[in-house]
């Protein structure tokens, strides 16, 4: 049964992708342009040589990491995009902590350790929200990003600013970095962090009584709150959770990529992680095991776009469209179901409302 459930989710995965790439193919016919070289040069250069294939588990690298943080909320029954703001506060209490001098092993554990705490930390005001005043998660975690962003845009350019190149800042020691998987490609030994967290990710929610409880509150919050599970403390737990593995991210990107190790003003190379996360997490279908493919599937289009615009000339655009598609065909059936539901139940109680109005007015 379980299988045959997997089975089903992978059916609509796949079928959501075939319709994203004629979709795709459609657009570019009617610019001018060749889908079939197009799609030919895209997997190419995502999957058809070493170099490819490493660029493109090197861009899965963060990708993993904050769409499990976005999993993590939604099991819970929580909206959680706050990846992106503690994504950044992660990669710059990465870059703060390797300015200080430590012995090279030490440094390194420490700029990992201080990452994932303030991810964790920037989530837990969204938690304190949610759990003791009802906010909605997706207005607070929104707030947090905007005051996360430009307070970055702050400790980039006055307080971690390189002195020798005023747009960024100073780059990570070399004993702080993640060693290069293979030479030559931007991947680095952080794809196995990712991996790792994806594990642990699976057998904390499957294989754990606090993971069952998450789950349980995210299929039925009420029967879970009559079954005894504390909704405040499941609260706390699914937010904190996902705010470290959105801080690993921050602090894996920026240990992990070259050539500079450090942040751009603007951060041109981290912004939108976060949100890619988020459709990562839906194509993944919001497991950890899934959205290692899917995170690689992103990574591969990703990769492959820039191939596709060098030889067939169509902009790197396209593949955002692509994307895009992809998660609005995995949204629809839940769109129907909402749709559905609010047909069912809420349209009568609001005509029954309207005509008690209407008797109480003939009165």
């Amino acid at each position: 049964m379980r299988f045959s459930g997997r089975t089903d989710e992978l059916k609509k995965t796949v079928i959501a992708a075939v319709f994203g790439f004629a979709v795709g193919a459609l657009t570019m016919m009617v610019y001018g342009y060749d889908p079939i070289s197009a799609y030919i040069a895209l997997f190419n250069g995502a999957f058809g040589d070493p170099y490819g294939f490493s660029e493109s588990l090197a861009n899965a690298t963060p990708f993993i990491l904050t769409a499990l943080t976005f999993a993590i909320g939604f099991r819970g029954g929580m909206f959680n995009i706050g990846a992106e703001g503690q994504l950044y506060l992660g990669a710059l209490a990465a870059v703060t902590v390797s300015l200080f001098r430590f012995p090279s092993g030490i440094s390194f554990a420490l700029s990992i350790i201080f990452a994932v705490i303030a991810g964790a930390a920037w989530s837990l005001p969204v938690a304190v929200l949610k759990a003791a005043r009802g906010v909605h998660e997706v207005i607070s975690t929104i707030m947090l990003n905007w005051i996360s962003r430009f307070l970055s845009f702050y400790l980039i350019a006055k307080i971690l600013v390189d002195p020798l190149r005023a747009e960024k800042t100073i780059s990570i020691a070399e004993s702080v970095r993640f060693p290069l998987l293979v030479p030559g490609t931007s991947l680095s030994y952080g794809i196995f962090v990712s991996f790792f967290a994806a594990i642990i990710t699976y057998l904390f929610l499957w294989r754990t009584v606090t993971g069952f409880d998450i789950r349980a509150m995210g299929f039925n919050p009420v029967a879970a709150t009559y079954a005894g599970i504390d909704k405040w403390k499941i609260t706390l737990i699914v937010f904190i959770t996902g705010g470290l593995t959105a801080g690993l991210a921050g602090a894996v990107h920026v240990m992990g990529r070259p050539p500079t190790y450090a942040i751009y003003s603007g951060m041109p190379a981290i912004q939108g992680l976060g949100f890619e996360g988020l459709a990562v997490a839906m194509i993944g279908r919001n497991h950890p095991i899934g959205i290692i493919f899917a995170a690689i599937f992103f990574g591969g289009l990703l990769a492959g776009g820039r191939m596709m615009q060098l030889s067939s000339q169509v902009p790197l655009e396209m593949v955002r469209v692509v994307e895009g598609i992809v998660v609005l065909f995995l949204a629809i059936p839940e769109l129907i179901r909402v749709f559905s539901f609010l047909r069912e139940i809420r349209v009568p109680f609001i005509f029954r409302f309207l005509r008690s109005q209407n008797k109480h007015g003939r009165r």
